[in-house]
């Protein structure tokens, strides 16, 4: 009977041994089991916070696109009330070519002279209300040849004054605020 009790005994270790195994194995499982939710719940975080970056950053371009096109709009709306005036006076550039030409004519005759009076007093006002628009005449006699302001048309010589400076203004320029609605037609120093 000893050796029945020594093999209970040993079945009983067995099983013991068996059932700690089983435990282990069972408990490695359910850790293992743990960590690949607790890895999917890293991952899943990662994923969601990456999203989340991207959308913020998606946001920020987004926003900094619309103040930029805010920004511009208002610029453009400035830009239009400042030059509201400059097609009218571009169109009405050879109007004030012909009251000049007509003022040039001389007269010979009392009635002749109260005409030219007269049509020098609406060039007068004319002059005064495209002044108040902005408009204004560009000077050339005398002055240093600039490209962005003077055309010149023809070259003349003279050694009394420098290179480069105009001689004679053949058609006058205008500029609106600081934008040139006419280059003035000059003849250069050579």
């Amino acid at each position: 009977m000893t050796e029945t009790t020594e093999n209970k005994d040993l079945v009983q270790e067995d099983v013991q041994a068996e059932t700690t195994t089983e435990e282990v194995a069972q408990s490695e499982v359910q850790e293992k089991v743990e960590l690949s939710i607790e890895e999917q719940y890293e991952a899943k975080l990662a994923d969601l916070q990456a999203k989340l970056a991207d959308e913020e950053n998606r946001h920020l371009r987004l926003r900094a696109d619309f103040d930029n096109m805010r920004r511009r709009h208002q610029l453009d709306r400035e830009a239009a009330e400042k030059y509201r005036a400059q097609n009218l006076l571009s169109d009405l550039l050879p109007v004030l070519d012909n009251f000049e030409r007509a003022l040039q004519v001389e007269t010979t005759s009392e009635e002749t002279a109260s005409i030219i009076k007269g049509i020098e007093m609406v060039y007068r006002s004319l002059i005064e209300a495209t002044e108040k628009e902005g408009l204004q005449v560009i000077k050339a006699e005398g002055e240093t040849f600039d490209p962005t302001i003077h055309q010149a048309v023809m070259q003349e010589q003279d050694s009394e004054k420098e290179n480069g400076v105009v001689l004679r203004e053949l058609q006058k320029g205008y500029i609106l605020k600081d934008r040139v609605l006419r280059p003035t037609m000059v003849s250069v120093n050579e």
